[in-house]
């Protein structure tokens, strides 16, 4: 059964999702909502700092409302200059397109797409945006938007002010996402526009663009900046982006980001980024201590879960608890389980391996090092293991004599990072 606009607000509260609202008693009386969030194609997959918008179409979902997934074929040949502070390359077509379909593969694990009423539907902007004469557009369009307004929107003001070239390409993304929003209002009865904060000028845009031209009630949403306690941008780690897609991020190394989560944000990230209930996240937010971390591992659990699936999700938690084990006793510590599959893997040239191989190498192999200057610091902080045991001397060489009875070699950086090095 459908629920109301006020029930899916009253969740949006609750789990930390609502920032801004344009007409939020409006919202709250509609019946059924139609609502989109819009992803451009500048890469093969989504990452976690994406991943707010898409739990909040998974949840209205759940509410019994319909997601539409906007993928910007077309606006990802203009650039969206939202929190940027130099223009975006401009992709190829084909460049476009494979990255559209690995948009696609994010979400398959977070939504239903189908035909009834509230099953998800991907819609391409092309579709529209491709096919418009420049000419007409600006004389029905473009005289709806005022340039001194424009000017005024931080994602322009921010560039400006910086004095980094913002091009005129650029500066007519907020017209053609405005633009958007008015087709799908007219294509599938969309009231509902959803983002992250960094887009409000521009959703606010496209609900003034609903009223102007077509006369009707057009909705905005937004979602606040996630940051960690710390004041980190989220979505990222040391080692670059935190792709949602399996085949950009092994199931091992999207867990054990989550089980890093700082304490301050375990409650919060549980409600984010989990569909536990609400009794259960209250529980586990009292948690105090070392007692904290069965909240962490729970946490990366059930995120996890979506992107990899369940199995893969407790391989990694298995994985993570043996190396562990193996690591607090110090030991070489042989781990024969299914479960480590799950951490990540390198090769190495046989012949390489039979004439040894500096222990600095494998760390620069196996990114835990951007450099062997940096790999003899990690040695030297004590903070370097080769199958268990510290290395204690920068100059260690491994050879075939080195590889466990699985024919690997295991190596970790501190106590949350791990490898195998297979021939």
């Amino acid at each position: 059964m459908t629920k109301g606009g006020q029930e899916f607000l009253t969740l949006v509260r609750e789990r930390g999702y609502l920032h801004q609202c344009t007409d939020i008693d409006g919202l709250a009386s509609e019946k059924r909502i139609v609502a989109y969030i819009g992803y451009d194609c500048t890469a093969p997959s989504l990452h976690v700092g994406n991943l707010v918008s898409v739990m909040l179409l998974r949840w209205l979902q759940r509410c019994g409302h319909k997601p539409i997934v906007l993928v910007g074929g077309g606006t990802s040949k203009v650039g969206d200059p939202s929190g940027k502070d130099e223009s975006r390359r401009l992709l190829a077509d084909e460049d476009i397109a494979k990255n559209m379909a690995g948009i696609k593969n994010s979400f398959n694990r977070f939504l239903e797409f189908g035909e009834g009423a509230n099953d998800a539907v991907m819609v391409d902007n092309s579709e529209w945006l491709d096919a418009l004469q420049y000419i007409p557009f600006l004389q029905k369009i473009g005289r709806h938007f005022s340039v001194n307004r424009m000017l005024g929107f931080e994602s322009v003001k921010t560039r400006l002010e910086r004095e980094q070239p913002l091009s005129f390409i650029e500066f007519n993304y907020m017209v053609l996402q405005a633009y958007d929003f008015l087709e799908l209002n007219r294509r599938y009865g969309c009231q509902l526009q959803m983002g992250g904060s960094d887009q409000w000028g521009n959703i606010v845009t496209g609900v003034e663009l609903g009223r102007r031209v077509d006369d009707t009630a057009l909705y905005g949403l937004t979602t606040p900046l996630i940051t960690t306690s710390s004041g980190a941008k989220m979505g990222k780690s040391a080692r670059g982006a935190v792709w949602l897609n399996p085949d950009m991020l092994p199931a091992f190394e999207y867990w054990q980001f989550w089980r890093n989560t700082e304490d301050g944000d375990v409650a919060r990230f549980l409600r984010l980024f989990t569909d536990l209930p609400m009794d259960e996240i209250n529980r586990l937010e009292k948690l105090q201590g070392e007692e904290i971390n069965q909240a962490k591992i729970i946490l990366a659990t059930e995120a996890t879960a979506f992107c990899h699936g369940r199995q893969s999700a407790e391989a990694a938690a298995k994985s993570a608890r043996e190396l562990f084990a193996s690591s607090d006793k110090n030991s070489s510590g042989d781990l024969v389980s299914e479960s480590v599959n799950s951490i990540p893997r390198y090769k190495i040239a046989g012949e390489d391996l039979a004439r040894g191989v500096s222990v600095l190498d494998l760390f620069v192999l196996a990114k835990f090092s951007s450099s062997k200057a940096e790999a003899r610091r990690l040695i030297r902080g004590g903070g370097a293991r080769v199958n268990g045991e510290v290395v204690e001397n920068e100059m260690q060489i491994v050879n075939r004599e080195s590889l466990d009875e699985d024919g690997c070699i295991r190596i970790s950086a501190g106590k949350k990072r791990h490898a195998q090095i297979h021939v």
